[in-house]
């Protein structure tokens, strides 16, 4: 795909999505001393301030309906206080005497931990599954990754953060189980499909709709650090050289964990024109954001190729014509339901 390199800085949107809501600062707070709680209280901390001293903690709740529970935790990986987003299941309690599966769905860059509540039906989709859907926060331009910072290592870890603090939090006091799943759109696709391979047997699924399966392909690096400085972020400061720090990236590469993603049941999507489909409007304006499909589906072919020589089963779907927009992903979304509820232990969602 020779002409790769020369679309990268067209395609500093690629990671993009909706632009995010502005943050709703009506938190409820919780006493460090006392375990969370929904009732409103006066002062207290919001999205964004430092990280409190001590270990990774929930520091606030706000409940919004009877579904939907914002938490705020303090972490030590972020370095900051940082939401996350649940839609509970019917008859959940802190209390309850079992535990629930979960379902974490990841969002894409420019955007934040309420998209997948605030494009797409998630909530109602989802009204009688028997688990928790967990729809934490992961910068705009976080990419799912420990940043190497120029060898300092982090703050910000959006990897320990997803994959270690909220899991043991949620686990811990949440009443969370251990059968989970895992899916995301654009940068949340890279990184549900990465967490899945590099924590082998963590996620029963990974499911991923429109985003980059392999990092160091031919004109790859050029896309993410692109998207990166489109977000004034320093692109070296994610994971380094390409060259220089070429492990670091290796580690980063689905392409190189896909062994890892064995006995896991994989849902992988673009589509692969960059024109709009049969989802997009009549004579809707093109965006350059919509080169992330061929892209996403360059390097989805890639890692198909790999799964497939490893004897790895998946689900490969490139469905030509349609933009890097909701209305695709949240249909790839739809389509991998029924392998997610599978996953998950349940017989219907």
């Amino acid at each position: 795909m020779r002409a790769l390199a020369a679309l990268a800085a067209a395609t500093a949107l690629l990671l993009s999505c909706a632009a995010p809501a502005s943050a709703d600062p009506d938190w409820s707070f919780a006493q460090e001393s006392e375990p969370p709680r929904a009732e409103p209280t006066t002062g207290g901390y919001a999205p964004g301030q430092r990280a409190l001293p001590g270990p990774a903690r929930v520091v606030a709740e706000r409940r919004l309906d009877a579904r939907t529970l914002d938490l705020l935790v303090s972490s030590p990986a972020v370095g900051k206080l940082t939401p996350v987003r649940l839609l509970l299941p019917r008859g959940w309690s802190r209390t309850a005497g079992r535990t629930w599966p979960v379902l974490y769905l990841l969002h894409g860059g420019a955007d934040d931990y309420t998209s997948w509540t605030r494009m797409t039906d998630v909530a109602t989709y989802t009204a009688n599954l028997d688990a928790i859907v967990v729809m934490p926060e992961a910068g705009r331009a976080g990419n799912y990754s420990d940043w190497h910072n120029a060898g300092r290592g982090g703050p910000p870890k959006w990897a320990t953060f997803h994959t270690s603090e909220v899991r043991r939090l949620l686990e811990s006091g949440y009443r969370a189980g251990t059968r989970r799943a895992v899916a995301g759109l654009s940068m949340g696709a890279y990184g549900a499909i990465k967490y899945a391979a590099a924590n082998p047997g963590m996620f029963r699924f990974a499911g991923a709709y429109s985003g980059i399966m392999a990092t160091r392909l031919p004109g790859i690096p050029a896309v993410i650090m692109n998207a990166q400085a489109s977000e004034k972020q320093e692109p070296l400061a994610l994971w380094g050289d390409p060259k220089r720090d070429a492990k670091v990236w290796a580690a980063n590469d689905p392409l190189a964990l896909a062994a890892g993603l064995r006995g896991t049941s994989l849902y992988i999507s673009s589509g692969s024109t960059s024109l709009n489909g049969p989802l997009d409007l009549p004579g809707a304006a093109w965006n350059p954001a919509h080169l992330g499909e061929p892209i996403s589906a360059y390097t989805a072919r890639a890692l198909s190729e790999r799964l497939k020589r490893l004897g790895i089963r998946h689900t490969l779907h490139l469905y030509g014509d349609g933009t890097h927009t909701w209305p695709y992903w949240t249909r790839e979304f739809k389509r991998s339901y029924p392998m997610i509820v599978r996953a998950l232990g349940l017989r219907r969602g």
